[in-house]
């Protein structure tokens, strides 16, 4: 097979790689035939959830993670650089990628988990993780990582409540509620460049009323939510999904993270180990906004015009910091996974030929 089309496999298979919200703001451009730059943007400027830039640059890290997957196929070993650039274009990253064919290298047994792996957003199997997944998953993450897990009834019900809680901070956020009106993909079951309706784990009365206040301004949002509450959302799309699930993590460094080259190097240690829980049978579902919420209140970072909301963020914070482990625990990814069906809707991708640059 020739070396470009070895290189446009290689990216059809990499645009699978986890983007949050499915944004996939990132673009390639093939330089010759063993040499791709990647053009990424992050989302600091138009969602709340992304204000450091940190959430991307974790993407980031495992959309190149999934690229060296992809090219162990081929027998080809990846490497890359990130350009440096003025600080006031951190928000817009390049990575140079290179290609080398190394004699002997075997295909990563990941490689089949890259297009299944999916979010969970629904009930998981309550069966506890058994010594070995944990083993392989803990190993996955790599030496510079450690997993904190949280699998007895009192840990799944602590971070369930911790989420059930911090999920009122999403919906009577007027910053996240522009977020969600603009990520959310309405009557589907699968779309390439949003969030399925039909995947958020919610019933279809919730589903409706949720529309309905969406398709207005925040005004109308905030009037239901103070009419019925914001209780009923959150049931089902975090306490009782928090409380039927084998396990929450926490995924921790072992250093500090320092800058946006740590976070694309811990962006990478999480998509290998999604992967490897994805190749055991299992599913996952990201539970950031703790943490992020907890790094801007520990910053000092005023994150949105509500003060009621704000005041609410930090008296969740010592929850929040007790779950990942303490102050100093350095975590980096927050979920929750376990066994059970796949999920029957999710976010799938763009073609390749929309992410490319010409």
């Amino acid at each position: 097979m020739s070396a470009p089309r070895i290189i446009e496999q290689i990216l059809d298979l990499a645009r699978w790689a986890p983007s949050g919200d499915n944004v996939q703001t990132h673009r390639f451009e093939i330089l010759d035939e063993q040499h791709v730059r990647i053009h990424a943007s992050d989302t600091s400027a138009h969602c709340v959830y992304d204000l450091d830039g940190h959430a991307s640059q974790i993407a980031f890290g495992a959309l190149l993670e999934t690229m060296a997957i992809a090219a162990s196929e081929h027998g080809w070993r990846m490497d890359f650089t990130r350009q440096q650039r003025a600080p006031a274009f951190d928000s817009e990253l390049i990575f140079d990628v290179a290609f080398t064919p190394q004699p002997g290298l075997q295909p990563d047994a990941l490689i089949p988990s890259i297009a299944v792996r999916a979010v969970q957003r629904r009930a998981m199997r309550t069966r506890p993780l058994s010594p070995a997944e944990k083993q392989e998953m803990e190993a996955a993450a790599g030496p510079g990582y450690r997993i904190r897990w949280l699998e007895t009834p009192g840990e799944r019900w602590q971070a369930a409540r911790l989420m059930f809680h911090n999920a009122k901070l999403r919906l009577t956020m007027p910053e996240a509620f522009e977020v969600h009106r603009r990520i959310i993909h309405w009557g589907v079951t699968h779309s390439p460049d949003r969030v399925p309706d039909q995947a958020l784990g919610v019933d279809a009365l919730t589903l409706r009323l949720m529309k309905w206040a969406m398709s207005s301004n925040w005004g109308r949002m905030a009037t239901m939510n103070t009419l019925f509450g914001t209780w009923l959302p959150r049931l089902q799309m975090d306490l009782l999904p928090g409380l039927q699930c084998g396990a929450h993590f926490v995924l921790q460094a072992r250093q500090p993270l320092r800058g946006i080259d740590d976070h694309v190097a811990a962006g990478r240690a999480v998509q290998r180990f999604w992967l490897t829980l994805t190749k055991l049978g299992l599913f996952m579902q990201p539970e950031m906004t703790p943490l992020i919420f907890a790094r801007y209140i520990a910053e000092g970072r005023a994150f949105t015009r509500e003060a009621a909301v704000q005041a609410r963020a930090e008296r969740l914070r010592p929850q929040a910091v007790e779950l990942m482990g303490g102050e100093n625990a350095n975590a980096v990814f927050i979920g929750r996974l376990g066994a059970g069906p796949a999920p029957a809707a999710r976010a799938v991708r763009k073609p390749l030929a929309e992410l490319m640059l010409r």
